[in-house]
């Protein structure tokens, strides 16, 4: 199996740590999966272009922090492949608008116009939902196409080949991931899912300066959490 899902290459770094995985039938099953769809009339987001844009922003080499999402967003233009974000001029989705809550609550930064967290992603923080991509309108609804195998791997490879990263683990799904992740080399945050259907648990969680705290008890560089203008 080659290293392409509808011609998209992935990021060297991460090409050659998850080479495996590229070769195993479950992966070629997601890739015809996806055709199958697409040719049926179906549209999937986020677009081919995008479905690995959290690695190809966030090079394995420069992974510091892990936050897991679900599954894109399904309406139409908000999937961008990072988790929790999307693109500038879209509405600013409510889990996100929590987020930005904390954000304020915690570092005293002011609260972004837009939800666009590329430079977060720039700065070695993976933004990885556990499904990649998700049917219009449909909520979960490639679960169980394969891709939660793929993204597990992605989970263990971390886990097993660096030291000291920060696991951002938001919400009882994200928690279910808890037991891919080596505790004695590595370090999770856990808290309630930002989503307002959450009541308002993930408030108060203080995440992101506990995440800078971490990395710079490790001598590198934090996060800057401010998301650009």
């Amino acid at each position: 199996m080659s290293e392409k899902v509808e011609n998209i290459q992935m990021e060297e770094s991460w090409r050659q740590v998850l080479a495996d995985e590229f070769r195993q039938p479950y992966f070629a099953e997601i890739k015809s999966f996806l055709v199958r769809e697409k040719q049926a009339g179906k549209i999937i987001y986020p677009p081919g272009s995008l479905i690995f844009n959290a690695f190809n922003t966030t090079p394995f080499d420069k992974v510091q922090v892990v936050i897991l999402g679900q599954d894109p967003y399904h309406n139409p233009g908000e999937a961008m492949g990072l988790c929790f974000s999307v693109p500038k001029g879209k509405k600013v989705p409510p889990s996100l608008v929590n987020i930005y809550k904390e954000i304020n609550r915690d570092l005293g930064l002011p609260i972004p116009a837009h939800g666009d967290l590329t430079h977060w992603a720039e700065q070695g923080v993976l933004l990885l939902n556990a499904m990649l991509t998700v049917e219009a309108g449909q909520p979960a609804s490639h679960q169980k196409i394969g891709w939660q195998t793929f993204t597990d791997a992605v989970i263990r490879h971390i886990s097993e080949k660096k030291t000291g990263i920060v696991f951002l683990l938001w919400g009882n799904f994200a928690r279910s991931k808890k037991a891919l992740i080596d505790e004695t080399k590595h370090y999770v945050l856990e808290a309630p899912h930002p989503s307002p259907l959450a009541g308002n648990g993930f408030q108060g969680c203080g995440h992101f300066s506990q995440t800078n705290a971490l990395l710079e008890k490790q001598g590198k560089a934090i996060v800057n959490w401010q998301v650009n203008t």
